[in-house]
């Protein structure tokens, strides 16, 4: 079991906890995850490592309550316990000084892209950081991002915070002033395939982290099988990145809604 050390709301929904996990914070990379579980019955659930601090031994988690078994871990606090965090699960990010690039994050998306922003930039890159959300109280990790960024741009879909429009809109601002190198995305489903059809057509490497369904998280289900490149890939063992101009994201979206109306 795993001890929660603290816990901070970004919004009603989103919530940051830093768990006690000294083994996983000192191996964990910039792209792991883990999956937890609340009760000896709970559902699994994968969750990016945002951060780890190897000295205080603790992993830093965002979650959304989305189901039942969301809303059950949003809902410990300090001093209560997860049942199980197992992991770090999957393949870090491929890290290489490269140029510029752009790391753009929607919504929840934000926490994963942190220790991608953090490792890009020191490995000696320009790092652009577009952050997007449908108004100003759902922009999370703002300062945690500007502080391995060498610019941030803040993109809502009400013109509340930052500048009024979509994600894609302030990546191809970038593109259009300068040369980018590469393009990092991670968020909702259809966002991750626009930004990927944006960055196709001016021919920029892009990767995608993918949210998909997850069970066991070793390969063994298939639960999180994917097509990538025409080709059937499982996120938990070859992903969670992949390069977004191979991905699905159509057979994906699918997938994602199966559970819909259970949750």
């Amino acid at each position: 079991m795993n001890r929660i050390i603290s816990k901070e709301y970004f919004s009603e929904r989103v919530v940051k906890l830093v768990v006690e996990a000294p083994l996983i914070a000192k191996a964990r990379r910039a792209g792991h995850f883990v999956i937890v579980r609340v009760g000896e019955k709970g559902e699994r659930i994968p969750l990016t490592i945002a951060e780890a601090d190897t000295q205080a031994g603790t992993i830093t988690l965002v979650v959304q309550a989305v189901g039942k078994s969301t809303q059950k871990l949003c809902a410990l606090n300090p001093g209560e316990y997860v049942t199980d965090v197992v992991g770090p699960l999957g393949q870090a990010t491929r890290i290489a000084k490269v140029g510029t690039v752009v790391c753009c994050g929607g919504g929840v998306g934000v926490a994963p892209l942190l220790p991608i922003v953090q490792a890009m930039k020191a490995a000696g890159n320009r790092v652009v950081s577009v952050l997007a959300a449908r108004s100003k109280d759902l922009i999370i990790l703002e300062e945690e991002i500007r502080r391995s960024s060498d610019e941030v741009i803040i993109m809502t879909d009400d013109g509340s915070y930052g500048e009024k429009g979509l994600v894609t809109q302030g990546v191809e601002k970038v593109i259009l002033r300068e040369k980018v190198d590469a393009c990092v995305t991670i968020g909702p489903a259809v966002m991750m395939k626009f930004v990927a059809q944006l960055t196709a057509r001016y021919n920029i490497p892009t990767e995608a982290s993918l949210n998909a369904i997850m069970v066991d998280g070793t390969g063994m289900c298939g639960a999180c099988r994917v097509t990538v490149g025409g080709k059937m890939r499982f996120v938990c063992i070859d992903g969670p990145e992949f390069d977004a101009h191979q991905v699905d994201f159509d057979e994906l979206m699918m997938r994602l809604r199966s559970y819909k109306g259970l949750e």
